[in-house]
């Protein structure tokens, strides 16, 4: 499988993404639990059907300590009890966030409300842009077909 077009030598498409690679750089060094920023872009990538962002976040999750338990169940989190409160209350909002055209009112006050009673206001907008964030990802590599299963951990970087 080859992807439709190539995102690292083609040349908009390579600037463009210097620059929200950048972008994550910021998000990387918030307060935010590494462990949550990688279970949030799974779970997003899983729900966008991003097969190269589920391999690589599984995969840097695994190589920073990740259980494979908590990996494998990241798709049923509800009904996993592998997950701290402040872990759930970001996974609903990575969801709502990632669906948003599922909901008229996007992301309801009731998960942003959950969400802020286990993050302060920089770390609800470090999630915040985590979320907005994977969500162009996921997008730009389903667009081109971007074959998944090779990522290695810190391949980018």
């Amino acid at each position: 499988m080859e992807a439709r077009l190539n995102l690292f030598t083609n040349p908009v498409a390579a600037k463009f993404g210097k620059h929200i690679v950048a972008a994550g750089r910021v998000l990387a060094d918030s307060t935010v639990p590494t462990s949550t920023q990688e279970l949030v872009k799974l779970r997003a990538s899983q729900i966008n059907g991003c097969g190269f962002c589920t391999d690589m976040h599984t995969k840097d999750a695994a190589h920073a300590g990740e259980t494979s338990t908590r990996l494998n169940l990241v798709a049923a989190w509800r009904e996993a009890t592998v997950f701290t409160d402040a872990e759930r209350a970001a996974l609903e909002l990575t969801e709502q966030g990632t669906r948003i055209a599922d909901a008229a009112g996007g992301v309801t006050d009731e998960a942003w409300a959950n969400a802020a009673k286990h993050y302060d206001e920089e770390q609800l907008a470090a999630l915040m842009c985590t979320i907005a964030l994977i969500n162009a990802f996921n997008r730009m590599n389903v667009i081109v077909q971007q074959p998944a299963g090779d990522y290695q951990p810190g391949q980018f970087g």
